[in-house]
C-alpha cells in the first residue's frame, strides 16, 4: 500500500514540473466535458491571441471558448500579450499540445506566416481570426470587412465636417487591419483632399495600438499650433487617448472624433458628445463562426464561404461579416438591443430624463 501511495504523489509532482516547465497554467486549458464521448476523440482548438489589452478581446475568447465547449471541443488559450516571438514560442507548445486546428489573432501580420509554416509541417490547419497573416496560406481568414469600417468611418467625419483639418491616427503598422482601414478612408476621402476641401495636418501610426502614442500625436499637433477640425483614430482606445488630449485645450465635443469597436466606454463617449461615431462589430457572430469553422475543418465538413481574400501571395477563403456605424441616432438598435452593452451602463453619466425608452 506504501508503494501504491508513493507512486501516485511521484506522479502527481511529475505532472506538476510539466506544467512550470511548459509555462502553462491550469486556467490555459479550457476543456469540453462531452457527455458519454470518448475523451480520445474530442477536437483540441489551439486558440492564440496577439494581445488582450483591448475590451473587445477579451470578449472575442471568452466568447469562441464558451461555443467551442457546446460544440464538444476543447479550446487551450495563449496570450503573447503584443510579443511577436512569444507568440511563435505558444504556437509552437500548442503544436506540441496536439492540438487539431490553430486559431491565431497575429500580433505580427508578417512575421506570424513562420507560425502558419509550422502548424502546416504538422499537418495542423489555420484559421487567420480578424487579422490577415500575410504571404502565408492561412486555410480560412474570418473577420469584418475593415475596408468597410474604415469607409463608415471616414463618411461619418466627412458629413460632419466637410471642410477643414483633418487629423488620422493609425493602428499598429504591424497589423494588416491598419492597411485595409486606410483603404477605406481614402476611398471616401481622397476626392475631397484632391479639391482641396480637407487636409491631413497629421497622421501617425500607434504602434501596438498605444494609447500613449495616440495622445501625443493629438497634444503634439496643438502644441505646434496647428487647428484640428476632425479626428479618425484606427480604433476606440486609440479615439479615447485623443479625446483626452483635446479635453486639456477644452476642445472635447468641439472636435469630431470617430473610433471602431463600439467598446463600453466609446458608447458611453458618443452618447455623451465627446465621440462621434464609432464600428459595432458584433463579436458574438465573428467568435461563434469561428468556433464552428474551426470544428467543421476539422471534421471535414464544407464551410459556407464563397470569397477569397489575397494575402499577398496566396488566395485565402474569406469568410466575411459586416460591420455596423453606430451613432447616437441608432445606438438604441444596435447596441442595446443586441444586449452587447446595458442601457443602463452606456448612459450611466447621462442625466436618468435623457435617457431614450424602451419600447
Amino acid at each position: 500500500m506504501f508503494d501504491v501511495r508513493f507512486g501516485r504523489i511521484m506522479l502527481a509532482l511529475f505532472c506538476m514540473f510539466l506544467l512550470v516547465i511548459s509555462g502553462c497554467t491550469a486556467e490555459d486549458v479550457i476543456p469540453a466535458q462531452p457527455v458519454g464521448k470518448d475523451q480520445e476523440s474530442v477536437i483540441r482548438v489551439g486558440f492564440s491571441m496577439g494581445s488582450t489589452v483591448q475590451e473587445r478581446w477579451q470578449r472575442d475568447r471568452d466568447i469562441f471558448v464558451a461555443r467551442a465547449k457546446e460544440l464538444g471541443a476543447e479550446v487551450l488559450v495563449q496570450n503573447a500579450n503584443n510579443d511577436n516571438e512569444e507568440q511563435m514560442r505558444q504556437v509552437r507548445y500548442l503544436i506540441e499540445q496536439g492540438i487539431d486546428i490553430l486559431v491565431i489573432i497575429p500580433h505580427d501580420a508578417e512575421a506570424s506566416a513562420e507560425s502558419v509554416r509550422m502548424a502546416k509541417k504538422a499537418g495542423i490547419k489555420v484559421i487567420a481570426y480578424d487579422r490577415l497573416i500575410r504571404n502565408a496560406g492561412a486555410d480560412l481568414y474570418i473577420s469584418f470587412d475593415n475596408v468597410k469600417v474604415g469607409e463608415y468611418k471616414a463618411k461619418a467625419l466627412l458629413e460632419r465636417v466637410p471642410k477643414g483639418n483633418y487629423v488620422i491616427i493609425r493602428g499598429a503598422p504591424t497589423d494588416y487591419n491598419s492597411v485595409m482601414l486606410y483603404q477605406g478612408y481614402m476611398n471616401v476621402l481622397q476626392e475631397p483632399l484632391n479639391y482641396g476641401d480637407i487636409r491631413i495636418v497629421t497622421e501617425e501610426p500607434a504602434h501596438d495600438w498605444a494609447y500613449e502614442e495616440a495622445f501625443s500625436c493629438v497634444e503634439q499637433t496643438l502644441e505646434q499650433g496647428v487647428e484640428i477640425h476632425a479626428i479618425i483614430a484606427a480604433n476606440d482606445t486609440l479615439a479615447y487617448a485623443a479625446i483626452e488630449a483635446l479635453s486639456e485645450k477644452r476642445l472635447a465635443g468641439k472636435v469630431p472624433v470617430v473610433g471602431q469597436d463600439a467598446d463600453l466606454s466609446a458608447c458611453q463617449r458618443v452618447v455623451e458628445g465627446t465621440q462621434l461615431m464609432t464600428v459595432y462589430k458584433p463579436i458574438d457572430k465573428i467568435a461563434k463562426a469561428a468556433a464552428e469553422a474551426a470544428v467543421k475543418m476539422v471534421k471535414g465538413e464544407k464551410l459556407n464561404t464563397d470569397e477569397t481574400i489575397f494575402d499577398g501571395t496566396y488566395q485565402v477563403p474569406y469568410l466575411k461579416i459586416e460591420p455596423i456605424p453606430v451613432t447616437m441616432d441608432n445606438m438604441m438598435d444596435t447596441i442595446v438591443k443586441d444586449s452587447f452593452h446595458r442601457l443602463e451602463d452606456i448612459f450611466i453619466n447621462v442625466p436618468r430624463d435623457q435617457w431614450p425608452s424602451i419600447d
